[in-house]
Formats: C-alpha cells, structure tokens, sequence
C-alpha cells in the first residue's frame, strides 16, 4: 500500500460527493477537528492510568465521536440518515461534565490555563475545539450542516474546561486565578 496518492498536489482533496480546494470551509472544519483529536490523543497518553482510569476511557470515546464529527462535516449533499452525531452524544458529554465538575473545587474566578502537563494539554484541547466549533459556524453560513456537530463541539470544550480542573484537583496543583478577574461564576447551592 502507498499512502501517497498524488491527487492533492494540486492543491484539491475529495471531500465526500466532491473534490474541494485545500483551503475550503469544510476542509478547515474538519482539519481543525483533526487537530484537536491529535491533542485529545496526547492528552490520553499522558494522563496516568491509576489516577485517570475514566478520563482515559472517555478520552478514547471522544476520539471516536471527533472522527463521527469530520464525517458529518464531510458530506457535501446533506444526508440526515447517514449522520454519525446525534443529540444523545451531547446529553451524554453533559452527564460526563456534571459528574466531573462535583469532584473540582468551587469556582468563582477566571482562571489561567495551566497546572499540571495533563491539564494544560486538556486547555489546548479546549482552546483547540472552539477553533473547530468556529469552523463548524463559518461552514454552516454557506451550506447545511449538521447542528448536531456544532452543539457537540460546544459542549465538548465546556468538558475539556471542567477535566482540565478535575486533572489539577486529583494531582492536588491548585487553579490559578486571573488576578484581575471579579466574580463571574455562580455556585449552585
């Protein structure tokens, strides 16, 4: 098997029902997804499996979801029945961050990305997946896309904000605040 094919050097790339420049919306859409499951790769292997177990497991599961995205930006005639994202996805990445969010210590301050490796590598993926979700936006000005993909886009980099937390909590490295920030978050009590 050669992985090169040669049918790119002239700056085009198969998109599925078509061939589109490099440099198109749905081609930074879903390179930009891409992306961030590569950091999401990193961040599995480096989060230490007797501390991380589950996050390693939903990682993993993320991964595969990320891949289910970049398909479903893929198409360039909208097929509903052959979407991978659906709305369950999203209530399940919102289980994942409640039960997450109950093992970090009350928030009230903005704070700076950093901490531990584990959780400044899960700040690039949030960082990185609101980049894809912006992506997401763009091409959904110019053609249909499936909304599903965008709300798990969304929702998925509230998650990485919250196990980046949780990766400081577990190694005991506290948060660092925005020394200028006021009290922007509310605590459910």
């Amino acid at each position: 098997m050669t992985i090169y094919t040669r049918t790119g050097d002239q700056g085009q790339t198969s998109v599925i029902g078509g061939r589109v420049h490099k440099d198109d919306d749905r081609v930074e859409a879903y390179g930009t997804i891409d992306e961030l499951n590569s950091f999401v790769g990193l961040a599995g292997s480096i989060a230490n499996p007797e501390i991380f177990a589950d996050l390693g497991e939903d990682l993993q599961q993320i991964q595969q979801e990320l891949f289910d995205c970049g398909s479903d930006l893929a198409y360039t005639r909208i097929k509903e029945d052959r979407f991978k994202v659906h709305s369950d996805m999203v209530d399940r990445l919102e289980a994942w961050i409640d039960r997450y969010e109950s093992q970090n210590p009350v928030l009230e301050k903005f704070i700076l990305p950093g901490g531990t490796q584990l959780s400044s590598t899960l700040h690039i993926c949030r960082t990185i997946c609101r980049r894809a979700e912006r992506r997401a936006v763009t091409l959904s000005h110019n053609t249909e896309v499936n909304p599903q993909v965008i709300k798990y886009l969304n929702r998925l980099s509230d998650f990485f904000f919250s196990v980046a937390r949780t990766a400081n909590a577990r190694e005991h490295t506290p948060d660092v605040e925005y020394e200028r920030s006021k009290k922007v978050f509310r605590n459910k009590s």
